[in-house]
């Protein structure tokens, strides 16, 4: 039974949308984390009002996804323009948002997601005089030491909006010490609110049935690869650790799509990398999949690779794991929280393709490890849910409600 209304929340989404199709563009676990959480909160009676940037041509003004919980599509500047010139629409997308919000009779609290959203959560803190939570996803001193294009002001707009921040949230402990270390954020504002998983979607099941329904044979290794071809999440890394692999059968399956401006040109280098290494006929490149349909992909594999040179959370890691797939994955942000080194996969700790070779060659040349892992990852997981995730949110939410807005330093 769903709980009374209690608060109205705007959850800002500002360069792309929580109904986006994971894998393609600039969408990927971000997305996942909104839907779902945002489902979550409005089970919970909590209504939420997500607030992004129509994007294309034909969009309807509102979607309904649940009682509870609707997508509005913001008209602000033309349909297609890059991540990089968003910042150029962020008033007008402002203005939008604060005219819905005054029309519906106002909110009780603003979540922003990623920086560009917080941007807008930052202005609506002051010109709604509500509680403003930002959750970050990345942030430009340490997505950006790897070269990745950004605005040039934008880690002084994070630096702006995590002094105004009433609260700020998180995935786990890595982050949350990041902030505090590196950022100098109070350890009273940096709230742990760790992802979930739907656990009904992401569990184990038969491998052999997943293979078959994938169209891969039942007996030859797979390795997966599941997320956008860029090169913050290192496919070129995972090709090439397939190279060096010991076992001249296995598979890597990648499944994504291009992202960026650049991102066709990186999808195309991919692939002539896997034909210069001489592993056409290993290398399966597979668009971008509906993201329950991903669990199927997940059961096929007999190993997750996650080489991501940053990453705040790594949802894909856990969904595999829930899955009984081990993983293997770069020992950075989040994924050090999630992977138990040893027992639920390796977390290698160089991204060397030679480093990443010998973690995949440990865990397919040993099948009792492989199951060990499998077993240890599937349980671990449960401890992970969007209805405790939720849970933590709306207490967050009574808190700040209750108490006095933190003013800007």
């Amino acid at each position: 039974m769903k709980a009374e209304t209690h608060r109205r929340v705007a959850i800002i989404s500002l360069h792309t949308s929580p109904l986006a199709q994971p894998g393609v563009g600039d969408s990927g676990g971000m997305n996942v984390y909104v839907r779902e959480m945002t489902s979550a909160l409005a089970q919970q009676g909590t209504e939420c009002i997500v607030y992004t940037r129509a994007d294309r041509a034909g969009l309807p003004s509102e979607v309904l996804v649940e009682p509870g919980h609707r997508v509005v599509y913001v008209q602000a500047g033309p349909y297609h323009l890059p991540k990089e010139a968003l910042t150029d629409v962020v008033d007008d997308f402002i203005d939008a948002v604060v005219a819905d919000i005054n029309e519906r009779g106002g909110v009780d609290a603003v979540h922003a997601h990623y920086w560009l959203s917080g941007e807008v959560g930052h202005s609506l803190k002051h010109r709604l005089d509500v509680p403003f939570v930002i959750t970050f996803h990345t942030l430009a001193r340490i997505k950006g030491a790897g070269g990745d294009i950004e605005p040039g002001y934008r880690e002084a707009a994070e630096a702006a909006q995590l002094g105004c921040a009433d609260a700020v949230s998180v995935s786990c402990e890595a982050e949350r010490s990041e902030l505090i270390d590196h950022y100098g954020v109070p350890a009273g504002r940096v709230v742990i609110v760790s992802p979930g998983v739907e656990h009904a979607v992401f569990g184990p099941g038969d491998r052999g049935g997943a293979r078959r329904a994938i169209g891969e044979q039942e007996d030859a290794p797979i390795i997966l690869f599941a997320g956008r071809i860029q090169a913050l999440k290192g496919p070129d890394v995972a090709i090439r650790a397939l190279a060096l692999l010991s076992n001249r059968d296995a598979r890597l399956l990648v499944v994504g799509g291009a992202s960026g401006a650049d991102g066709r040109a990186q999808e195309q280098e991919m692939r002539l990398l896997a034909d210069e290494l001489g592993l056409a006929d290993r290398v399966r490149f597979i668009a971008p999949q509906p993201h329950h349909l991903l669990s199927t992909y997940y059961r096929a594999a007999d190993v997750m690779v996650v080489p991501s040179r940053s990453e705040s959370f790594g949802l894909v890691a856990l969904e595999a794991a829930a899955c009984g797939t081990p993983v293997v994955a770069s020992a950075v942000g989040g994924l050090t929280s999630l992977v138990d080194d040893g027992v639920t996969g390796v977390l290698v700790r160089s991204r060397t393709p030679a480093a990443f070779a010998e973690a995949l060659d440990a865990v397919l040349d040993d099948p009792a490890m492989a199951t060990s892992m499998s077993m240890a990852g599937a349980v671990a997981s449960l401890d992970y849910s969007w209805t405790a995730a939720a849970a933590r949110l709306n207490t967050l939410y009574d808190e700040l409600c209750s108490t006095a807005l933190l003013e800007c330093r």
